[in-house]
């Protein structure tokens, strides 16, 4: 029986890729100190792997900021707008070209936007986008899997093994940026090219390489099965002499089993963890030979697993199977998880001994293969860890359970129907057409994190921590002011993330010190981990609102993150149903909504930046989710009066199939990313006539790029074309915390330049 990883977090302990990436795009390292810093993370990865005991150790998993990316890259998959960067800019051009496509390129002459960012699946890591054109070309372009599986041969010999998305999967979460093909149909020109990579990792002495059909547990069409087919049979016949591993993970295969496991491969990766239901389908399914990777541990949170229920299902493989084709892995990349609870030192003992991180997941794989083999003093110390996990009076909260058991349909409702509110925001607020506000944050930099630093260690007392966040906030409403936005808000320059603020003050959470998770780029999260039941023992938000509020004459919005983000963008307890932790708390910021409307803020932002995230990977579980989902967003907003108008904001996401949601959640306003598709995202609300307010972003945040007035007012034009002008809103893509002063200036005075020329070019057709 053999162990396996599926990849592993590449940020470094101590956040060293970020550091040394954004030292790299500042010009304060050269790319020799930056593949540096990523040779000594590789090689660490490898070797705790190694120490671990897993057998087959994942190579190629790095990446600089995304793995997607990297294969667009290596596929040679470059947009057109780049190939300036390959001809007239001088140093490194592949690694300019990289950062280049990740974040767009803005020197020498040259303005190019980034490519399009989004999801990966229901996480919260963000891929860039494939882009492909009807005659889309693909040829080796880069060297580094090639490299980099050499240097993790000299130190894991024939345990090395690299990583590929697989050509499918590659395709799918692609896009097309012409009408008149399918991106699939582009298979027949990609498989020559996976071929050839796979013979030359072959030849370089490859025993096992992955490839990553996450795609596999989507619903996939006809046309899509039948690529799947081509790819893998084309690949068995032109390659010899290496097994093939296809990983899927996320969900179960459902109708895709018969496809999955009768690939010409030598092993299939299955999620057990997501959908341990699917191992008896398969199990009936699996024809002789094939090995099964069952993956047990999840690779997705931070509970320590439960040996007894992962020991069921391993048995029940092998007593079909037999253990020679059984592998034991986590249940996907374990990119999703922190990297070392052995860093954390100031979390509840109590509490710790239930959690793994990578790490300790790494164990787990270990420690299951030794208690098949007889360890039972393993197994003894794991079940007294879930035991003392489901009694505890920490987890368990009467009063919080009992007021979700009484959740009534009143909960849930604004008074009077959007048209009502709509007019009385108008006679309240006055604003101009085009009204212009920001998405809540304002660049966080080195002097506002080491005031909380030093807030932390004790160097400063609250009362001058506080003094010197009201100086900022100040400052912050005033350039507001001079520059002319409409609706102002404070900054947030208290607040630390936009989940990890709001769990440090509510009951159920706790807080690592290192359990940083790789958001996108350079961009790491430290999501809170929920462990109990979720309450909120005081206001969070009231104070620093209130102050902001009176520093202006303007509208001051109140910034708050909804429960399904939070509850996505957190560890979370995996001992209930996720609907039952989200009406948690959704009550908690129902609270804080009602004590922000009570302090005189009239226009209060409830963030569900993740409520697309969340959506099941398989649309028969749309419904379900999208039900409870939409209800606690609307139980947060339910106690409010018609005058107090509701903002929602909404990350990356593909709206098409759950507008019908998005309008149930009833926002007065939303702001959605869509300035990297060009407004596309547009098409979903003007084809189901979205009736509210809608702020789509004319500004993207992930890019230090500066757009022109010119540019925003051509997505405003666009955007007027698509939906009423009276409900259009102009603003960012979503917060600004991330960004340097300087571009962040530049951008909103544009910005605001281009709402004062929509207003003066495109008529404006109001309410009557």
């Amino acid at each position: 029986m053999q162990t396996q990883n599926l990849g592993y977090p590449r940020i470094g302990g101590q956040r060293q890729l970020k550091k040394a990436c954004e030292q790299y795009w500042a010009n304060k390292i050269d790319l020799n100190e930056l593949n540096q810093v990523a040779r000594k993370i590789k090689e660490e990865n490898w070797q705790l792997q190694l120490d671990a005991g897993i057998d087959l150790i994942p190579c190629n998993d790095f990446s600089f900021y995304d793995q997607v990316l990297d294969m667009s890259l290596l596929l040679g998959a470059i947009p057109q707008r780049y190939a300036p960067v390959l001809t007239e800019v001088k140093g490194n051009q592949e690694t300019d070209l990289y950062f280049a496509m990740a974040r767009g390129y803005q020197k020498y002459g040259l303005d190019i936007t980034a490519m399009e960012m989004t999801k990966w699946l229901d996480t919260n890591y963000h891929y860039l986008v494939p882009e492909f054109t009807a005659k889309q070309e693909f040829r080796i372009f880069s060297e580094k899997v090639f490299g980099e599986f050499n240097a993790a041969k000299k130190l894991l010999g024939e345990k090395a093994k690299p990583v590929l998305l697989g050509p499918v999967s590659y395709l799918l979460l692609g896009k097309e940026k012409e009408q008149g093909f399918n991106r699939i149909d582009l298979i027949k020109q990609l498989v020559p090219v996976y071929v050839e990579l796979i013979n030359r990792l072959k030849q370089q002495g490859a025993e096992w390489i992955q490839l990553d059909e996450p795609c596999l547990v989507l619903d996939l069409s006809k046309k899509d099965k039948e690529a799947f087919e081509f790819a893998y049979r084309s690949i068995a016949n032109r390659v010899s002499g290496v097994k093939i591993l296809v990983a899927t993970y996320f969900d179960a295969l459902l109708d895709n089993t018969q496809l999955a496991v009768n690939l010409p491969v030598a092993a299939l990766h299955v999620d057990l963890v997501r959908a341990p239901e699917q191992l008896e389908e398969i199990l009936a399914l699996i024809p002789d030979q094939l090995q099964l990777s069952l993956g047990v541990v999840d690779g997705r949170n931070v509970w320590k697993n439960d040996y007894e229920k992962s020991l069921v299902l391993i048995n029940r493989a092998i007593e079909q199977l037999g253990a020679d084709r059984i592998i034991i892995a986590p249940s996907c990349s374990l990119l999703h998880s922190p990297i070392d609870l052995d860093l954390e030192t100031t979390i509840d003992l109590e509490i710790k001994n239930w959690m793994a991180f990578a790490k300790q997941k790494l164990n787990e794989v270990a420690e299951l293969k030794l208690i098949l083999k007889g360890n039972d003093s393993l197994l003894q110390l794991n079940k007294a860890a879930i035991q003392s996990r489901k009694s505890s009076e920490k987890v368990h909260k009467p009063l919080v359970k009992n007021r979700v058991t009484a959740i009534t349909e009143g909960d849930a409702s604004r008074n009077s129907v959007f048209s009502v509110r709509q007019q009385l925001h108008i006679n309240r607020f006055n604003l101009p057409s085009f009204p212009t506000t920001t998405i809540g944050s304002f660049p966080q930099t080195d002097d506002i994190r080491q005031l909380r630093a030093k807030l932390k260690k004790g160097e400063l007392s609250l009362a001058q921590y506080e003094t010197a966040i009201e100086q900022a906030t100040i400052a912050c409403v005033r350039w507001q002011e001079e520059i002319g936005l409409d609706v102002l808000v404070h900054g947030e320059f208290e607040r630390n993330d936009m989940v990890e603020y709001f769990g440090e003050q509510l009951d159920g959470f706790l807080f690592t010190k290192n359990g940083w998770v790789q958001s996108y780029g350079s961009r790491c999260v430290k999501p809170p981990v929920i462990y109990g039941d979720v309450s909120r023992p005081d206001d969070m938000t009231v104070r620093w609102s209130k102050f902001a509020a009176a520093q202006t004459d303007r509208p001051m919005k109140g910034m708050l993150t909804g429960p399904v983000t939070i509850l996505q963008w957190s560890f979370v307890r995996d001992d209930q149903v996720r609907e039952t932790t989200t009406n948690q708390i959704a009550f908690a910021i129902r609270d804080e909504v009602l004590a922000l409307e009570a302090a005189g803020i009239g226009i209060i932002q409830i963030d569900e930046a993740a409520i697309r995230e969340g959506l099941p990977l398989r649309k028969a579980k749309h419904p379900q989710y999208l039900d409870w989902a939409v209800k606690a967003f609307r139980i947060t907003a339910g106690g409010v009066q018609d005058k107090t108008q509701i903002h929602t904001h909404m990350c990356y996401s593909e709206f098409n199939n759950i507008i019908e949601h998005i309008a149930a959640m009833d926002a007065d306003v939303i702001t959605i990313e869509t300035s990297r598709s060009q407004m596309e995202l547009l098409e979903a609300f003007a084809d189901f006539e979205y009736p509210n307010e809608i702020g789509p972003g004319v500004y993207d945040i992930h890019s230090p790029r500066v757009p022109s007035t010119e540019e925003m007012a051509s997505l405003l034009t666009k955007a007027a074309t698509l939906l009423p002008t009276r409900n259009l809103w102009v603003n960012p893509d979503c917060g600004l915390k991330t960004r340097k002063w300087p571009e962040t200036k530049a951008a909103l005075q544009n910005m605001v330049a281009a709402a004062k020329l929509a207003r003066e070019q495109i008529k404006v057709q109001y309410v009557n």
